[in-house]
């Protein structure tokens, strides 16, 4: 059994800001000094419709964001909330994002008004479609945007979360550092473990969860790094992110490599003929991480920590 570090996303972006200068005509008697200034464009509000079809104001340069559960698509463009999603009143957080979130107050998942308002935002992004009048009463608070974009579409959702606070060539050049990413990862996998099939699994208690290969860390997995599906994992993924899988439904799955994603390692199958059969086991080829690890999750910090767990899996052999 291999644990395995993880990896940050760094990113270090420029603006240059330019101003166009004027000069001032020559005339046929005189011959006038040039005259340069320097002109600013114009800037300010900018109004977006939202995806529930709503006209929002966008204030320029907001410094009191909320955007709960969207703070790795702002991590990623080197923006820090006001605040960040959690749980059982702050003691669960994204823990992965943690090395840029580590300072920021935590708020309830669930944005109540009262705790929304404490903050005082300038701008609030939801990535669900709260009820109307929810969103009513967070826009007495702050402009308040509903993303259009889907969470399984961390692409998407990162140019839109961009295009709301007026960085769009972050978000591209972020894509574009990941897709390079992603190209290496890949060619990793073709000159170490060609041709191989790979799982992610998570254990919850004494149950397994097997993800799908076209979202969360299967995506990444599958898509990115270019892994084969097992035949198991593609019967049994259906519309969830996780699926249900049984121990014998694993052990039919032939697998050469698992990402097995649990608090307590494998330990509790370690004893079971089953999972000694599965040839991952059976080849020192199964690679634990945490369930607060980047596993879980969408979005781009995500998904280039999981690229960097996979790498590590294959350099560490």
């Amino acid at each position: 059994m291999k644990k395995l570090g993880m990896t940050g996303l760094t990113l270090a972006l420029l603006l240059t800001a330019c101003g166009e200068d004027v000069a001032v005509e020559d005339t046929e008697e005189t011959v006038d000094e040039s005259v340069q200034e320097d002109t600013e464009t114009e800037t300010g509000p900018v109004t977006m419709t939202d995806g529930m079809g709503r006209e929002v104001e966008i204030p320029e340069d907001p410094e009191n964001i909320i955007a709960s559960y969207l703070e790795d698509y702002l991590v990623a463009l080197n923006v820090t909330p006001a605040a960040q999603w959690s749980i059982s009143d702050g003691a669960g957080v994204q823990n992965y994002l943690q090395d840029e979130l580590g300072d920021v107050p935590t708020i309830p998942y669930d944005l109540p008004y009262e705790s929304v308002l404490e903050f005082s935002p300038d701008l609030l992004i939801l990535r669900d479609q709260p009820e109307e009048d929810m969103v009513s009463q967070y826009s007495e608070i702050a402009p308040t945007y509903v993303l259009e974009s889907q969470p399984t579409n961390w692409r998407g959702t990162l140019l839109e979360v961009g295009e709301v606070l007026g960085e769009e060539e972050k978000a591209e050049e972020v894509i574009d550092a990941y897709d390079q990413k992603a190209a290496d990862t890949s060619e990793l996998v073709s000159e170490n473990a060609e041709g191989e099939s790979a799982a992610a699994i998570w254990m919850v208690d004494t149950s397994l969860f097997v993800v799908h290969p076209e979202r969360s860390s299967g995506a990444v997995l599958y898509g990115d790094a270019g892994f084969e599906v097992p035949e198991v994992v593609s019967e049994l993924s259906g519309d969830a992110d996780w699926a249900a899988v049984s121990l014998e439904e694993l052990a039919q799955m032939d697998v050469d490599r698992l990402f097995f994603i649990s608090d307590n390692g494998d330990e509790a199958l370690s004893e079971d003929r089953l999972w000694q059969n599965i040839p991952a086991v059976e080849n020192d080829q199964v690679h634990v991480f945490a369930s607060d690890s980047a596993w879980l999750y969408y979005g781009p910090t995500a998904n280039e920590q999981v690229l960097g767990h996979i790498e590590d899996s294959l350099t560490n052999d």
